[in-house]
């Protein structure tokens, strides 16, 4: 089938009645085909506190025990077996749960106003201690890596299923005309073990997923023009691919059309925007100097001042991988250098944004997809293997209330056993934060409507201004 005359009109009209909905979906669809921009700015359910996401994700599992949640009874037994009632129905990674205690590794004090506990491995963090959001008891349902990322991005261990960025972009559109309203860069060692899926639009047009920029050369591969193109070559080239998808998009009525079309003029304009961004030479000394940025080396910190950077600029969703948290061995080095890369930038990344008046506008998540045991890996006690069921992250901006240590774990830092905090918990809070109803953000998929928080989730009340 071409397309074309009563077949055309009858796959158009097949397209809308297999995938539009009553929802959102039909109404961003409905914007998508016929408005001249399908990423402009779109308004939320209610006035939200929140206009752009900044997400550190430390890919690999960050222990707990060790940064930010202190348990002096750990160290009191360390070297003994668990609870055999902890152990009950629990699963481990690699480890036998019934390995002994390991004691943190680091000593801890009390910073600001605020009083959170927190390591000496992270002194910058504890300087913005009355900035941010402690939450130490968050839970996954996952114990692996990829499952856990993609849970922590989508809300499933299932492949194919939206991220939140993804989902953000979908809701409010992108302020940003010249940039991607999504953008992704990874450091560390190497990238995330849930790949692609962690920025990944799923069932949602593919306008919506994340674009992951390089730290070295072309932000984005073939952002240059070949040889023997010019720009006026380059521009009547463009103008009759429009035309031609133009054409096609009024016959089908295909949002992936209409991607297309977006995405070959945002390359057009990413060639002047992206190598201008990425020129973070043009920041003063004493900025840089703050998050311990080099131009020309890439790093995690060269990267946190590319966000502040992208949310000036008004992109809407960023996120910066920095996978090396997994301490199964070498717990004591391995958290030493990562925190060195990450403590510094992740803290001056919350100051410049508040320096700037950015802070209130913008939501910054730090953390993982799970936590580690408060049982030893190995022979040479410095280990700990994944841990879903208590968990610890931070958050700051964006109508968070700051200065504030939320949820509680056991005594060995096992359970969670008080404000127990979900995945979808959390996913609900940050919706609720850019101003959407987490049950009403839906798309309609193969006969159903779908959400990010799926038939779960609640608001954390405690955590909003």
């Amino acid at each position: 089938m071409e397309g074309s005359g009563r077949a055309g009109s009858l796959l158009a009209r097949r397209w809308f009645l297999q995938q539009c909905g009553v929802g959102l979906g039909a109404v961003a669809l409905r914007d998508m085909l016929c408005a001249a921009d399908p990423l402009a700015p779109r308004q939320p359910h209610h006035e939200p506190t929140a206009k752009n996401v900044i997400f550190l994700f430390m890919g690999g599992g960050p222990s707990h025990l060790e940064l930010f949640d202190y348990k002096p009874d750990l160290a009191k037994h360390a070297g003994t077996l668990p609870p055999d009632e902890l152990l009950d129905g629990y699963r481990a990674a690699f480890i036998d749960p019934n390995s002994t205690l390991l004691g943190p590794k680091f000593k801890f004090a009390k910073y600001g106003q605020s009083g959170a506990e927190l390591s000496e491995l992270i002194p910058h963090t504890a300087s913005i201690a009355d900035d941010i959001a402690i939450v130490k008891s968050l839970v996954t349902d996952a114990f692996n890596h990829a499952p856990a990322q993609v849970m922590m991005s989508t809300g499933t261990q299932q492949f194919g299923r939206p991220s939140i960025g993804s989902w953000t972009l979908y809701g409010l559109g992108s302020e940003s005309r010249d940039l991607p309203g999504f953008v992704v860069f990874s450091s560390g060692q190497k990238g995330p073990s849930g790949g692609n899926s962690n920025w990944g639009s799923g069932f949602l047009p593919s306008m919506y997923q994340g674009v992951q920029f390089r730290n070295s050369g072309d932000p984005v591969l073939y952002l240059s023009n070949p040889r023997g193109v010019d720009s006026k070559l380059q521009r009547d080239s463009l103008d009759s691919i429009r035309a031609l998808n133009g054409m096609r998009l009024r016959q089908l009525g295909d949002p992936e059309i209409a991607t297309r079309i977006n995405s070959f003029e945002m390359a057009y304009r990413m060639q002047t925007s992206a190598p201008e961004l990425m020129d973070i030479s043009q920041e003063p000394q004493h900025v840089l100097d703050m998050y311990g940025a080099e131009p020309g080396k890439p790093s995690f910190a060269n990267n946190c001042v590319l966000a502040r950077r992208l949310v000036e600029r008004g992109v809407r969703f960023v996120e910066l991988f920095h996978e090396s948290w997994d301490q199964h061995g070498s717990l004591v080095s391995g958290l030493t250098k990562n925190c060195r890369d990450t403590d510094q930038p992740s803290a001056a990344l919350v100051k410049d944004l508040r320096q700037r008046g950015l802070l209130e506008d913008t939501l910054v998540l730090w953390g993982g997809e799970f936590g580690r045991t408060p049982m030893v890996q190995g022979g040479t006690d410095d280990g700990r293997d994944h841990h879903p069921n208590a968990f610890t992250m931070w958050m700051a901006g964006g109508g968070i209330r700051p200065g504030i240590t939320i949820g509680k774990s056991d005594q060995l830092g096992f359970n969670v056993v008080e404000d127990r905090i979900h995945v979808h918990d959390l996913h609900a809070t940050i919706l609720h934060l850019l101003g959407f109803d987490h049950t009403k953000l839906t798309y309609r998929f193969q006969g159903r409507d779908f959400r990010l928080t799926d038939v779960a989730g609640e608001v954390v009340g405690k955590l909003t201004a």
